[in-house]
């Protein structure tokens, strides 16, 4: 296991992979918030820079206010290095210390985690990513994937293929590919795209990516071009993506009509295919830019007084901002928890119970300076996701643009098969505890 203390105030600038001593924010106690990371390997490009958001934000708030309502953010950075082993190992040495809330990054380290967390009593909050089925509180009240699930990413890119083909009856008889990182994040979202090849009369074809094969791709994309798909979605990650688009560009295929989940949408996965990469899409539930209050007092008190990793330009980007609203909800999960214990410093229990009645509204984006910057959610005992929407973005060459409206997921084909698998996961990790833990009212 490598540990990085990054007590959030102290400066970071130069040590992107060294260790940073421990000061007395540690011994005087405050709130244990750690970051599961990738600065290295093939996933570090999309690693970095949702790092990067979530440790700004924590250290702006420390800077600007403090930390929130009288206790510092206390955050340790852990490189996974996006192995499952090793962020199993990062959790094993830092449970004892009381972490608040545990961030995996992984879906595979989420899945691996997903036992331990009751037993240890540490909430697991994979922000949109993980186990789909984790959505249902009352089987699993310690996991968190707000806002949305991949089910729901996988039913919102087909309302918008749907609504682009004039409606998903159209796609009887027609192909629809599949290309995805060839492990628990790729395959998450199998059963409701097999699902839908049923419902709607289209055949899927797979097109797995190993891990070793991430930037070599261009066998898979010469038997696309032979089985001439109608669209083609992507689950991908790391040097997965940016090897795609540039695959898809190479090959002929049609980027108007390839679409990314919110996961395949930094500007690293478009930017290297050059004008290439023109009309590649994908989802998206968070703004992308700079222009926000909250994001300008980053800058302010953690970026241009060198107390970040992130080069300037860089700020404001899709998955930097991604990272910020990880930790805007673990900050409103910390400061709702705060509200109904009545403590400053926050542990696993009180975090659980601040995450399961968490309702950030319009009028609180606004105050904490990021309006507009995501619809209001909310979670509750039994729903633990909220199944809000997303909007379509579309690279133009040089940023990306909404091309959509507001995507719904398709509810009635997701909640169903999320109830069964939560189910079906249950009864195949017997004894699995039932759920004990009381229930909050909505802040």
């Amino acid at each position: 296991m490598r540990l990085k203390h990054l007590v959030l105030g102290a400066a970071v600038a130069g040590v992107a992979c060294g260790l940073i001593a421990p000061t007395d924010a540690i011994a005087q106690g405050g709130t244990f918030v750690p970051i599961f990371s990738y600065r290295t390997g093939p996933f570090a490009n999309s690693g970095i820079p949702n790092a990067n958001g979530m440790h700004d934000y924590f250290t702006m708030l420390n800077e600007r206010d403090g930390g929130i309502d009288g206790t510092r953010l206390v955050v340790e950075e852990c490189e996974t290095g996006y192995k499952n082993e090793r962020g199993v190992e990062c959790y094993e040495g830092l449970k004892s210390r009381n972490p608040a809330v545990v961030n995996p990054f992984s879906t595979g380290i989420t899945l691996a985690l997903i036992p331990k967390a009751a037993v240890d009593h540490i909430p697991l909050l994979s922000m949109a990513y993980g186990l789909s089925a984790s959505a249902v509180g009352n089987d699993f009240p310690w996991i968190f994937n707000p806002p949305a699930t991949y089910w729901d990413g996988l039913s919102m890119i087909f309302r918008y293929i749907g609504d682009k083909e004039g409606g998903l009856e159209k796609l009887k008889g027609k192909t629809i590919g599949f290309i995805f990182f060839d492990g628990g994040y790729g395959r998450e979202p199998l059963p409701l795209l097999q699902q839908l090849a049923k419902d709607y009369g289209f055949t899927v074809k797979e097109y797995p990516v190993p891990p070793a094969d991430m930037q070599n791709q261009s066998g898979l994309w010469l038997n696309v071009r032979r089985d001439r798909p109608a669209w083609m979605i992507m689950w991908g990650w790391g040097a997965m993506n940016p090897t795609a688009v540039q695959e898809a560009a190479k090959t002929g295929y049609p980027l108007d009509h390839f679409v990314g989940i919110w996961w395949s949408g930094n500007e690293d996965d478009a930017r290297p295919a050059g004008p290439g990469g023109k009309g590649y899409l994908s989802l998206n539930f968070n703004a992308v830019g700079a222009d926000f209050p909250a994001t300008q007092d980053i800058i302010k008190y953690v970026v241009d007084k060198g107390k970040s990793q992130t080069p300037r330009d860089k700020v404001g980007e899709n998955f930097y901002n991604r990272g910020i609203l990880t930790a805007v909800i673990v900050a409103e999960g910390i400061r709702n928890a705060q509200k109904l214990t009545g403590k400053k410093d926050i542990t696993g229990d009180e975090m659980r119970r601040g995450l399961e009645s968490l309702r950030v509204t319009e009028a609180r984006f606004k105050e904490i300076g990021l309006p507009g910057f995501t619809p209001p959610f909310s979670v509750n005992c039994t729903d633990h996701n909220g199944h809000h929407a997303a909007y379509m973005q579309q690279w133009d060459g040089s940023k990306w643009v909404q091309v959509s409206d507001w995507i719904e997921p398709m509810k009635d084909k997701v909640m169903p098969l999320l109830e069964a698998a939560a189910a079906d996961y249950v009864s195949k990790n017997q004894p699995w505890p039932k759920r004990t833990e009381a229930c909050d009212k909505s802040s």
